[in-house]
């Protein structure tokens, strides 16, 4: 990333509002008028190096989230009026950050302060599957992040199922047929020869299924290797767990890429059937049911590590039966999975807490985790093209206004770090494996092949971190069924 970007975004978030240039930017936006002329901001930020406008931008754009959160609607809407004259999604890098991020908080205002005009404006944006799928192909093709994650997950399981005869892998989203095609081609060439190999994947498009199963067939033809292609059209939060159809003797392997974060949008009748009683004894009780564990053990186990699991302490408002209610709904997914008996799991994530209660917390976490993507992306293509744009709106800047402006079930993009997946990961009966070294090598080996200046892999107690430059944006680690 570059340096002055790093330090923009880290001297965004003072507590006590005060900012490291000038005065303070809700002082500085109640001078300015509300028009380009010689009374706004053009004519002082014209003046300014890039770093210094990049750090008013920042600046602005932080006065005007704790004005939304603080719900002084009135200061918020003049700031993202001003700010709407500065930011723009063609812009230079900073301009573009903070034009999905006024978007987003404009977005939270107008849905909690008119919500039939948010919904009348709406109801016509409403963006296809086919264009999402096609950003998430442009990301694939542009950003090495999942090419990586893909590379580092075949290598596992290559070295998990060495001497495995029949090998069954469940690919939690499946869109992007180049992983499983370069797989097909490392067991053409494994010592004992290839297993026979049956790839379950989900996906909540038929269409896209039809195409997997097309390309993978046709490349296993070619390989000479026996294959099956099982489709399961669902939305994860929706999968029936026995439709996997594992069967006795396979050895299986579970693929999860970007997906598992999606799990902690509370369910909303697990919240009407459990909130009378969380935090309670039968509250435990149906837990325990749920894990085989007494209640005590529960119980102690929510007490301990209820901080780490649902990312704050007992008394807080993380606590609560909406948080609660989420984590059942996630555990119990991942505890189906380790009821699959899975020789390995390998899951991908984002390194990073968007998951917080707090605006502020979410604002400023994304703020850091958004500002290295964009980088990274103005560093990989050219700042105008149809591609570019594609990725940052659909991707990008549809997970920014999720992150920041959604509540409750419509919040889907709730990323958090691998330190709190784990403990869910082990309660659920999952045992941490140390991911090798060639798969770090075969990652690198991506990156030099590729000339991707700046990507880099870096290992954590046996995971991997994928980072732009030292700044970690997604984190890879693998998993086995173990019992209790």
């Amino acid at each position: 990333m570059h340096w002055y970007l790093i330090s923009l975004v880290a001297g965004i978030a003072q507590e006590d509002g005060t900012q490291s240039i000038g005065s303070s930017p809700l002082h500085f936006l109640s001078m300015m008028s509300l028009s380009p002329n010689m009374g706004s901001p053009y004519a002082l930020l014209k003046e300014m190096k890039s770093d210094e406008r990049g750090m008013w931008l920042f600046n602005f754009l932080i006065a005007c989230a704790r004005c939304v959160a603080a719900g002084s609607l009135e200061n918020a809407s003049n700031g993202l009026e001003q700010i709407s004259l500065l930011a723009s999604p063609d812009g230079d890098i900073v301009q573009r950050i903070v034009a999905y991020f006024t978007e987003a908080l404009a977005d939270r205002v107008l849905k909690g302060w008119k919500p039939g005009l948010h919904k009348a404006l709406n109801s016509t944006k409403i963006t296809s599957a086919a264009e999402v799928l096609l950003a998430e192909k442009l990301f694939f093709e542009y950003c090495p992040f999942l090419r990586l994650a893909y590379v580092v997950t075949n290598q596992a399981i290559l070295e998990a199922m060495e001497r495995e005869k029949v090998v069954h892998i469940i690919d939690l989203h499946c869109f992007e047929p180049a992983q499983w095609i370069n797989l097909l081609q490392e067991l053409k060439v494994r010592r004992e020869g290839p297993p026979h190999l049956r790839i379950t994947g989900i996906h909540d498009q038929k269409e896209v299924l039809d195409q997997m199963a097309f390309r993978l067939n046709e490349a296993a033809e070619k390989l000479d290797i026996p294959f099956q292609f099982n489709p399961i059209v669902s939305k994860l939060q929706n999968l029936d767990i026995g439709s996997l159809r594992v069967k006795s003797g396979e050895a299986v392997a579970i693929s999860s890429v970007l997906q598992l974060h999606s799990l902690l949008a509370y369910d909303d009748d697990i919240i009407r059937k459990n909130s009378p009683s969380v935090g309670t004894n039968s509250s435990s009780s149906h837990l325990s049911k749920m894990f085989h564990m007494n209640p005590q053990t529960l119980g102690d186990f929510l007490e301990r590590d209820v901080t780490n699991l649902f990312g704050g302490s007992p008394d807080s408002q993380s606590s609560s039966p909406v948080s609660v209610a989420s984590s059942q709904k996630t555990l119990s997914f991942l505890n189906g999975l380790w009821s699959l008996s899975p020789k390995l799991m390998v899951v991908t994530e984002h390194e990073s807490d968007h998951n917080g209660c707090s605006l502020m917390d979410r604002v400023n976490e994304a703020l850091k985790f958004y500002a290295a993507l964009f980088d990274c992306l103005e560093n990989t293509l050219p700042r105008a093209p149809f591609e570019r744009q594609k990725i940052e709106k659909l991707l990008f800047g549809e997970e920014i206004k999720n992150i920041i402006a959604c509540e409750g079930l419509e919040r889907k993009a709730r990323h958090e770090k691998l330190e709190k997946w784990i403990p869910r990961l082990e309660f659920t009966g999952f045992g941490r494996v140390h991911l090798s070294f060639n798969g770090m090598r075969q990652a690198m080996r991506v990156l030099h092949s590729c000339n991707y200046d700046g990507f880099e892999i870096k290992e954590d107690n046996g995971c991997f971190m994928i980072c732009w430059h030292d700044y970690p944006l997604f984190s890879v680690s693998a998993w086995r069924f173990k019992r209790y």
